[in-house]
């Protein structure tokens, strides 16, 4: 027995003292991947000349003797500032970067370059160059940089749709200017949209990320760059676990268009959408809360013209899911213009499929607002508010063809439950248009205590739609 009990402590000891040596051989080794990859990192510092408005007012010279002998100098320095230097002020920002092709041309982001006098790249082996920026896209937060430069080391592009959650990744790059630091993480999620970013479905990593970082290539463990370090997410300006990445794919798409054509185009739907709650999943028929809800169809927008309409949840683009309402922007952006794509939607709780040709998205698209809040004598009450009908002249201005303005919300109710708000204009309850108060009545009359419907809000920020249960009376 005294035997048996030693071998098994002897067991003990010889699994215990293997444990760390298991647990070791279990981490990636990324010195081979840095190995071969750094050369192609670049830090990428530029120059902003402080430009004094012509507008600003100067200080006055201050008044002196006639015989001052600073006299010559106050009127230099108080008439001629720049003489002084105080139009040469520059301010200097740092970023990263990555060589994408031997004859010089580099990737970074829109932002480590915007507003640039003059972009310095520096290679690892302390070479300098003044890049020209090729073109960059704000929406996308891609720029293209060259140098006039041969024999380059290129890094190799990657698959960022086969990242799976919870795969190592590493970045390199110049956080606060320390040239080739090299940190390691996980991908934490894929397809994150930002709320500045539409059109982006951000690689999110829990990457070591920091300012200077910015523009700089994200790997996978084969050494193939899957993104573009973008953007942290931080209340101290400080890396806190929350790093975004651009995917390759999408960079590589702004890239080739930037220098092909100078511009970058991006596919238009044409309309505005929100998120499925449960509530409205419930309202529309659907099992499950997915898909994105139009709220609102653009005049003489391909959505339109194909006939999608408000209410409409689309559920898949082209054959891919939309499980969020943010999921989408990416897939229109990058389908081509001019091409139909397949929209499938469920409306009036059936499933179909629209095609939509594809148009590009304009500069700029503009929307109504609601005008100041007024209040009106009362003209109908249901579910907990009460509502007056739209003028002829508040539906030209809010370019609406139907509604009623809601004047009261009671403290307590179905409506105050669904967020409905003073000010709020109805335009559509249970896929009926409201067109009048007699309309109101008549569908609020007709529902069902317990059931949830959709009701379709017009607000200063557009429309919106909201879930609202109504209650036994």
């Amino acid at each position: 027995m005294k035997t048996m009990n030693k071998y098994i402590v002897h067991l003990a000891v010889i699994i215990a003292l293997c444990l760390p040596v298991a647990a070791q051989a279990s981490l990636p080794d990324f010195t081979g991947i840095v190995e071969r990859t750094k050369d192609s990192v670049v830090n990428i510092s530029t120059k902003t000349k402080a430009r004094k408005s012509t507008s600003e007012k100067r200080t006055p010279m201050p008044e002196l003797p006639e015989d001052s002998p600073l006299g010559d100098l106050f009127e230099k320095f108080f008439n001629n500032p720049d003489e002084f230097g105080e139009r040469g002020r520059e301010g200097q920002s740092l970023g990263s970067g990555f060589i994408v092709s031997s004859d010089g041309y580099i990737l970074t982001n829109h932002h480590v370059i915007a507003g640039a006098d003059e972009v310095i790249v520096r290679l690892p082996n302390r070479d300098e160059y003044v890049a020209r920026i090729i073109g960059s896209d704000k929406a996308s937060d891609v720029a293209v940089l060259k140098v006039d430069a041969e024999d380059l080391p290129v890094l190799r592009f990657g698959d960022s749709d086969k990242l799976r959650v919870g795969e190592w990744v590493l970045a390199i790059g110049s956080p606060f200017g320390f040239d080739h630091s090299v940190t390691a993480g996980i991908v934490s999620a894929k397809g994150r949209s930002l709320p500045t970013d539409n059109y982006v479905p951000f690689i999110q990593t829990d990457v070591a990320i920091n300012p200077g970082n910015s523009g700089g290539p994200l790997f996978n463990l084969d050494g193939e760059v899957i993104g573009i370090n973008s953007q942290i997410y931080s209340r101290t300006g400080g890396f806190m676990g929350l790093s975004f990445a651009i995917p390759i794919e999408m960079a590589v798409d702004v890239a080739d268009q930037i220098k092909e054509n100078g511009q970058v185009s991006r596919g238009w739907l044409g309309v505005l959408i929100q998120e499925v709650n449960r509530d409205l999943a419930e309202s529309f028929g659907m099992d499950s809360p997915h898909g994105a809800l139009v709220a609102k169809v653009l005049e003489g927008s391909p959505a339109e013209n194909a006939g999608l309409q408000v209410g409409d949840v689309i559920v898949a683009f082209n054959g891919k899911t939309v499980l969020r309402s943010s999921s989408l922007p990416p897939l229109v952006g990058r389908s081509a213009v001019g091409k139909d794509a397949d929209v499938t939607i469920i409306r009036k709780k059936q499933r179909q499929v629209v095609k939509v040709k594809i148009e590009e998205l304009p500069t700029a698209v503009t929307q109504a607002s609601l005008p100041p809040e007024k209040v009106e004598p009362e003209m109908a009450s249901a579910l907990g508010m009460s509502v007056n009908p739209l003028s002829s002249a508040d539906r030209k201005q809010l370019n609406l063809s139907s509604g009623v303005e809601v004047v009261d919300v009671e403290q307590t109710g179905a409506a105050r439950d669904a967020g409905i708000q003073k000010g709020d204009v109805i335009t559509m309850i249970d896929n009926k248009e409201i067109d009048s108060v007699e309309a109101f009545e008549e569908v609020t009359g007709d529902l069902k205590s317990g059931k949830s419907v959709a009701l379709l809000v017009q607000r200063r920020s557009g429309p919106v739609f909201l879930a609202i249960r109504p209650e036994d009376s």
